[in-house]
């Protein structure tokens, strides 16, 4: 039994998916023996570097592909792609327990409802009214995660408590919702991406940042394994994911995307060796649930840029035909010339 190619690309998203999933628990043990910025810096250098040996010498187009390239997409994409970063690792690593971490993960993955919101000023999509009630849900579940019910008042008082991780994490999810909106307005007919670029700078803020937070990492063997396990990790989920993105079922792969919170969650709670209690879960499913009712609700309105992109469509085919309806009468109009070539020589010799 054969496997088609575009069922080949779409695996490659799952399992960028499920990378994806284990990497909050890695962050935050890998933060609790180096610190925050360390850590970071220590995966994306090594990864971004990876990355762009990887895209020299094995990815088509090689690093020329930079050259095509708008000025926004590096500027702006890769701005929002290093503020992430420092962000999300502080986040993490700041969270005063490790079932607290769990919680600001969860705010993180606010990110796919963000992508939806944003889409609308950025991209000009028109949702249906699907999309107030999967934003309502999604709401709803940081605040039953945060608390043991939808009570407001329990949730506000565990954020004040301690709101530095949550506000980088809420601020993480609002980052990669308009990443993922500008990255497809200025890079949507690119021939490769910058994402290794952006790994690569990304590391080197985080090395700024950790030299001026004065950070004493204690490094061993076992923690420079993990942070190359983890630089190996990042730069395969970039590149599969992307392969995914490309060549793969689109769609699906973004559906099976919103599985991503109850996957990180219980793989997170494995790795950490933590219960994740009743209220955890149920936030995590009505985030699930949120984000997938938000993604339906643009999924099925296409939208002004599907109707562009069937008008250049149409443009294509017709200009398309009017070459080949061009190339069959100038090859008719050859033909005809040889047969009154070959009759005209058939006269002479007969008369001849």
């Amino acid at each position: 039994m054969t496997i088609s190619p575009s069922r080949s690309f779409t695996l490659l998203g799952f399992i960028a998916l499920a990378i994806w999933s284990v990497t909050p628990g890695m962050v935050r043990v890998l933060g609790e023996r180096l610190g925050p910025y360390s850590a970071g810096a220590a995966v994306y250098l090594a990864g971004g570097a990876a990355g762009l040996t990887l895209q020299a010498f094995l990815l088509p187009h090689g690093l020329r592909v930079y050259r095509s390239f708008s000025w926004k997409y590096l500027v702006v994409c890769g701005s929002l792609f290093a503020l992430y970063m420092p962000c999300i690792y502080q986040a993490l690593t700041s969270a005063a327990s490790r079932h607290q971490a769990l919680e600001v993960a969860l705010i993180n993955y606010l990110w796919p409802t963000f992508i939806l919101l944003f889409s609308m000023p950025i991209l000009s999509t028109r949702p249906t009214m699907l999309l107030l009630p999967g934003v309502l849900l999604a709401c709803s579940g940081v605040i039953v995660a945060l608390s043991s019910g939808l009570d407001l008042s329990a949730a506000a008082a565990r954020v004040t408590h301690n709101p530095f991780p949550y506000g980088l994490a809420f601020i993480c999810a609002l980052t990669w919702g308009l990443y993922s909106n500008f990255s497809r307005k200025y890079a949507a007919q690119a021939q490769g991406s910058a994402v290794f670029l952006f790994m690569a700078v990304a590391g080197i803020v985080l090395l700024v940042l950790r030299w001026r937070a004065a950070e004493n990492p204690v490094f061993s063997a076992s923690t420079l394994a993990l942070a190359g396990l983890m630089a190996v990790l990042t730069v395969t989920a970039y590149l599969f994911f992307e392969l995914a993105m490309r060549k793969g079922d689109v769609v699906f792969v973004a559906a099976c995307s919103y599985l991503t919170p109850l996957l990180s969650t219980l793989v997170a709670c494995c790795y950490l060796r933590i219960m994740p209690g009743t209220s955890l879960a149920i936030g995590c499913l009505l985030i699930i649930a949120g984000s997938f009712l938000s993604w339906r609700s643009v999924a099925e309105c296409p939208g002004p840029r599907s109707a562009a992109s069937g008008k250049a469509l149409s443009v294509a085919i017709l200009e398309g035909s009017a070459k080949l309806g061009m190339e069959t009468e100038d090859r008719t109009g050859r033909r005809d010339e040889d047969e009154r070539r070959r009759v005209r020589d058939k006269e002479l010799e007969t008369k001849s």
